[in-house]
């Protein structure tokens, strides 16, 4: 049976569109605190679903990207966790100072496991016996560790919590401590706690009392994918994106 060239042309011509889709697509690499995890890989399925498209992740502590960073690691995007790992980043020439907006912000929250008898309502209940081993992100580095640190120390309570505090990679690893009942109790962010079914929020940090956690994101300088990069960058200020953020307990910075 011969088929009529028009018939063939409407079927072949989407084909030849999405090849075309397909050559045109590029690959971006985004260097990511680790607690940005869900949200963003949310947001990933999205963007490839508009452009074609692909994005991949290094996903880590802030302090341990931006090293990766500036030894040279390729990279395109790079999205910290607090301003101090991109101001470093900026200072050594290895972000688009003109492309780094701060988008997200969060809280602090005390944990402890699910099934913990132990009751604490306030952050100086950390200093009683019960609470012998205290889970923070590293907080010589690693931004949670370090936002936990500077909040207790404010509240007089950080020299009293330092013996007990068990450090961690990275935030996640905090979470995972907690959840496994391996300590009494942990500071981490608030939405970290939206992807866990094994810890319960003891104390949340009022916002208003410690609003210095930022998440910045920039172009990395000397990125191969710049345009794709651009376009991802552009999706994560959309409306779409701000809503998938609060979700996951973030707070969009308009």
């Amino acid at each position: 049976m011969r088929l009529n060239r028009g018939y063939l042309r409407w079927i072949l011509w989407p084909l030849v569109c999405l090849g075309f889709q397909r050559v045109l697509a590029d690959e971006v690499t985004v260097f990511a605190a680790v607690s940005l995890g869900e949200s963003l890989r949310e947001l990933a399925v999205l963007h490839e679903a508009r452009t074609a498209d692909r994005v991949v992740f290094n996903f880590g502590a802030s302090s341990l990207l931006a090293r990766q960073l500036t030894e040279g690691a390729p990279g395109d995007v790079f999205f910290s966790a607090d301003e101090a790992k991109m101001d470093g980043l900026e200072k050594a020439g290895k972000i688009v100072s003109n492309t780094r907006i701060t988008r997200l912000s969060n809280q602090l929250v005390i944990i402890t496991p699910k099934k913990s008898t132990a009751l604490l309502s306030s952050p100086q209940e950390l200093t009683n016996r019960v609470v012998e081993r205290i889970a923070l992100a590293d907080p010589k580095s690693v931004p949670a560790g370090v936002y936990a640190k500077i909040y207790l120390g404010r509240l007089y309570l950080w020299k009293a919590v330092e013996p007990k505090v068990v450090p961690t990679e990275n935030v996640r690893a905090a979470l995972a401590a907690v959840e496994s009942g391996e300590v009494d109790a942990g500071i981490v962010y608030k939405s970290d706690v939206t992807v866990s079914q094994k810890v319960q929020i003891a104390f949340e940090v009022p916002w208003n009392d410690f609003s210095e956690i930022r998440y910045p994101v920039a172009l990395v300088s000397g990125s191969t994918h710049e345009v794709a990069a651009r376009k991802f960058m552009a999706f994560l200020s959309t409306e779409t994106a701000a809503a998938v953020f609060r979700r996951h307990g973030f707070r969009v910075l308009e």
